[in-house]
């Protein structure tokens, strides 16, 4: 389904480690005022995913917030870092497929000997998956 995604990695300290945005090709890009409102949105739905997270076993938690027309679906990992994505269009399947490879490829990423947990991830070959991910599953 085509919409507009924001997805984030937030660690322990509810530090963001990764951050990306996904908009359809023929929609032009947001501007960087809309980035920090998606961050703030983000930020104020971790209370309730760390809520949600609790109650269940399930690592994908589905929608969790909503704010104006933004849903919050998250994912938290066994390491308990949660990613979070923010979407205008309801899409469970492509997300919850996208969160698994994600989840995937960050597993990958951690396992890194030079990569040191809950620190922000620097990586183009980790941007690039998450790019072709967000557009087989999110965008395309």
């Amino acid at each position: 389904m085509t919409g507009n995604y924001y997805f984030a990695i937030v660690g322990h300290q509810d530090n963001p480690l990764f951050e990306m945005e996904f908009s359809p090709s023929n929609k032009e890009p947001k501007k960087e005022e809309h980035r920090h409102l998606n961050q703030f949105i983000a930020h104020a739905a971790l209370d309730l995913l760390d809520e949600s997270m609790w109650t269940g076993t399930n690592m994908y938690l589905k929608i969790v917030d909503k704010f104006n027309e933004w849903y919050v679906s998250a994912f938290v990992t066994a390491g308990r870092i949660r990613m979070v994505c923010l979407h205008d269009v309801k899409n469970e399947d492509g997300i919850h497929k996208f969160f698994v490879e994600m989840y995937e490829t960050y597993i990958k990423h951690s396992m890194n000997p030079f990569y040191e947990p809950n620190t922000p991830i620097n990586s183009p070959a980790f941007e690039k998956k998450a790019l072709i991910y967000g557009r087989k599953y999110l965008t395309g």
